[in-house]
């Protein structure tokens, strides 16, 4: 099995391609806008969501399996979705007001139950910044965790189920990064309000359905292939992949995610003409036609571990090898 990350010594490949789109096609600037309408997208998605949770706790308990059925089929894309509504407010994509910005993402980010739109604010812009460094990119698995997950089928399993529990235990290693400021704060008062008002409101079976749409968003279901395809990768010569397949329509393009990096200034709209515009640098990279062969793949090839990454070598590393 392997026993860590591919290491290589050479810049992240998005600027320099970044560089090069722009200069080749100039017009591709015509696409960096903001999208208000997300707004109007993650907002439905929240009282969509709550509706549900409503109609799940006036049935009670006994329809426990109807809320498992529906968070898996219904529920995961939705809160799946405003996890992109957090990301495109994260770049500051809806609104050219930064706080308004941060504002949409504390709301989206509702349903999910839990505070963590304004954690991933800071995390993900550092991994635009260090992707593949060790002691920046909170998307690098532990290595402790890698190790204990190794390539058996049914620890990868359980791993994508806890996902989301997995990730609260990088942060640590990390170098220091502010988390608490007035922001934080807000998002963690609302979801507590929230989340009590769910459990007034709709009951404890409510909270249960939205519990388990946060935890299949993420995990243990095809939109959880995301967090694989973008940058795990058994090819070291190429470290970020893209999805060009169905699920992007309710996913508000997501899979776009080599056009993403390359010019995060572009709303999720405007993804697919961006590649449009630029096909000879897309289309000769290799990329997922679909998510849920992805999952099962990741899960049952034991090629296939959590060391499956590309790690940037530092800065003086980088030196000698030169």
């Amino acid at each position: 099995m392997q026993e860590r990350f591919f290491q290589s010594y050479a810049e992240h490949p998005h600027g320099p391609r970044a560089r090069a789109i722009t200069a080749a096609h100039p017009e591709v600037r015509t696409l960096m806008t903001r999208n208000p309408w997300t707004a109007a997208i993650l907002l439905a998605i929240v009282i969509g969501q709550t509706l549900i949770a409503y109609a799940m706790g006036r049935l009670g308990w006994n329809y426990w399996w109807l809320s498992l059925l529906a968070a898996y089929c219904v529920g995961a894309f939705a809160n799946h979705c405003n996890y992109v509504a957090i990301h495109e407010a994260t770049h500051n994509l809806i609104f050219r007001n930064k706080s308004l910005n941060k504002l949409m993402g504390i709301i989206a980010d509702l349903p999910n139950l839990n505070p963590a739109a304004m954690g991933f604010r800071v995390y993900h812009l550092k991994h635009h910044s260090h992707q593949g460094d060790y002691e920046w990119d909170a998307d690098l698995a532990n290595h402790w965790e890698a190790r204990l997950v190794g390539n058996s089928w049914w620890r990868k399993t359980i791993w994508l189920f806890l996902f989301p529990f997995f990730q609260l235990t990088r942060p640590p290693r990390l170098k220091a990064i502010t988390m608490w400021d007035r922001w934080f704060a807000i998002n963690f008062a609302c979801a507590i309000v929230y989340d009590i008002a769910v459990v007034r409101l709709c009951g404890w079976s409510g909270l249960f359905y939205l519990a388990l749409s946060f935890i299949f968003s993420v995990g243990l279901h095809p939109v959880g292939a995301r967090w694989i395809q973008e940058h795990y990768t058994n090819d070291p010569e190429q470290e970020t992949y893209s999805y060009y397949g169905p699920i992007n329509r309710v996913c508000l393009n997501m899979g776009y995610h080599n056009e993403h990096h390359d010019l995060p200034s572009i709303p999720w709209n405007n993804l697919p003409r961006l590649r449009a515009m630029a096909p000879e640098f897309y289309e000769p990279l290799k990329f997922h036609p679909s998510w849920t062969r992805l999952l099962l793949q990741f899960i049952f090839d034991p090629q296939y571990t959590l060391f499956s990454r590309i790690e940037r070598a530092k800065a003086e590393e980088m030196r000698v090898a030169a």
